[in-house]
């Protein structure tokens, strides 16, 4: 092992630019990486930079992003996180690796990294490349420039994109790392890979049935509002597309989980036309919902779960006309609407796996599939395609035993895959395959919305003293701790036709979140309630009761 690097920098970098300082809060590497008030952060970004460049020296120099955002969080908030080789999340042994880099005192700091190069037997010689990114927070800056000076304590070569969606980021580091076989590693070179498989697929015919060729789009005041004008730019008529929400702060009430949450449609929406198609994605834009108002003045919300069936209905038509068996799974959490779960399996007739919450437990899952598709039910999802799919799809449509209807049907599949970002979840990705389905099908929302009805549901949170009193099993989806309360769970739901509900702790502060679904709005609010006064009771009540809402004569 190369011991070229002289360690001694790290420690003067951290003195005298980016001391953690009398900070004792204990902070853990989650699926968002570190994410908090901003004020406590400069110190993390410097030590995920050194992270960062060890990692790239493990991989033998390949590309490691370095993502800062604090995606659908509020402005005061900003956040850190890694990027693996493949575009994925950081492997779960180094988030336990990054949660001990983080919480050592300035003066253990030389002696973590070294530790941490002579574990996983580091060649500190080797070339690291680091590839960073940030969303439009007005202190994100200032955090690139501590990941900066981590890449450089280490002598590691870096490459700062600037303002990127989080998407972005980990397609540049995968197609670095593949060499050209998923893409070229430019910014332009995402942007023209999408829209050009886009066009493709569209055609010259741009309005087809119902599906008319105009849509909102809600930035979230974020990132995603800035990259949607690059994309508009090259989308040209084959996709008319308005951007609004591109200029205030970031998520303030606007955006996907805005939107989601609230169900309703965010401030600054421009004047419409009764059911206009609108979209929101997040402050990073990894997440989209879609929502409309119709002429009575409803609001309806088409969120992850329809994103998910819709694409896989598509996926499947395909399949079955291209002459090639397939497995397609769609994978959901515990918080997926029942009725989205019934359809899939009882008219979509397709696989459905239900895995804890975490984009990382829908990814992973996903894999065991030939073409496997997952979507949070908060928007963010993508579609995955085995390697040995992709070649059999190619291989078939250059077979000449393949039927013409065969290839029109395997070209569609080789250009929609074109238009997947496989390694995350992404916003803008996901719009443009989503427009293709509902131009190819000739939907409006209103057609999309009518091919099955969601259940009522609601999420509530109940503050507790420790939430580590509470664990779960089976998908989050059972309570197995304390003791006694899935029982009394269980003899609430049963009062409720349709009813469902579950509690998880939060993985970030302490209350545990109640999930209720039923077959009416008020039996979903009595059960949400009845549920979480039994949450308050068992964590000896902290804050304010819940309520039992007054039923409705």
């Amino acid at each position: 092992m190369s011991s070229s690097v002289d360690l001694r920098t790290v420690y003067a970098f951290a003195r005298e630019f980016h001391s953690k300082g009398p900070n004792i809060e204990k902070l853990l590497y989650g699926t968002a990486g570190f994410r908090t008030l901003h004020e406590k952060l400069e110190f993390i970004a410097f030590r995920m930079g050194l992270l960062a460049t060890i990692r790239s020296r493990k991989f033998g120099g390949q590309a490691i992003g370095v993502m800062i955002t604090a995606s659908h969080n509020p402005e005061c908030d900003n956040g850190v996180k890694i990027i693996d080789p493949k575009g994925e999340m950081l492997e779960r042994d180094w988030e336990t690796i990054a949660t001990d880099l983080v919480n050592v005192p300035d003066d253990r700091l030389e002696s973590e990294v070294a530790k941490i190069i002579a574990q996983e037997k580091i060649d500190m010689g080797a070339q690291s490349n680091v590839f960073i990114g940030m969303d439009t927070r007005y202190h994100s800056p200032a955090m690139g420039r501590a990941v900066v000076n981590g890449v450089r304590a280490l002598k590691g070569n870096l490459r700062d994109f600037g303002i990127l969606t989080t998407p972005m980021l980990h397609y540049l580091v995968y197609t670095h790392n593949v060499r050209g076989a998923y893409g070229f590693p430019t910014v332009d070179g995402y942007v023209s890979k999408l829209v050009n498989a886009f066009k493709r697929l569209r055609g010259d015919v741009y309005e087809n049935g119902n599906y008319k060729n105009f849509i909102l789009f809600d930035g979230a005041n974020g990132v995603g509002s800035l990259k949607m004008h690059e994309f508009n730019r090259q989308l040209g008529p084959s996709l008319e597309c308005q951007v609004f929400n591109s200029n205030g702060k970031i998520n303030h009430n606007c955006g996907a989980d805005f939107v989601k949450t609230n169900q309703r449609a965010p401030h600054g929406l421009p004047e419409h036309e009764p059911n206009t198609r609108c979209v929101s994605v997040d402050g990073d834009a990894d997440r989209i919902v879609y929502f409309f108002t119709d002429s009575d003045g409803v609001f309806h919300l088409l969120d992850g779960d329809r994103i998910a069936t819709l694409i896989a209905d598509y996926l499947m038509n395909l399949v079955k006309k291209c002459g090639i068996s397939l497995k397609l799974g769609i994978v959901q959490t515990a918080y997926a609407n029942g009725a989205s779960t019934d359809y899939i399996k009882q008219q979509l007739k397709v696989d459905v796996a239900c895995v804890p919450t975490g984009v990382k437990h829908l990814h992973h899952k996903a894999l065991e599939y030939d073409i496997g598709v997952y979507f949070e039910a908060n928007g963010h999802g993508t579609v995955i395609f085995s390697d040995s799919t992709k070649e059999k799809i190619s291989s078939a449509s250059r077979s000449n035993e393949t039927s013409n209807e065969q290839k029109e049907s395997l070209r569609k599949l080789l250009l929609t895959i074109d238009i997947i970002n496989e390694t995350v979840g992404d916003a803008i990705s996901d719009m443009l395959l989503v427009e293709t389905i509902l131009h190819a099908k000739g939907f409006s929302l209103k057609d999309w919305l009518a091919t099955y009805e969601d259940l009522p549901n609601t999420i509530k949170k109940v503050k507790v003293q420790d939430r580590n009193i509470f664990e779960t099993t089976d998908a989050e989806r059972v309570c197995v701790k304390p003791d006694g309360l899935q029982d009394k769970i269980d003899e609430l739901v049963r009062k409720y036709k349709r009813g469902r509900a579950f509690v998880r702790p939060s993985g970030t502060e302490d209350v545990v979140r109640v999930y209720a679904e039923a077959e009416n709005n008020d039996d979903v609010q009595l059960l949400a309630a009845e549920v979480s006064i039994l949450v308050y009771e068992m964590a000896n009540g902290v804050g304010e009761k819940p309520s039992i809402p007054q039923q409705k004569l």
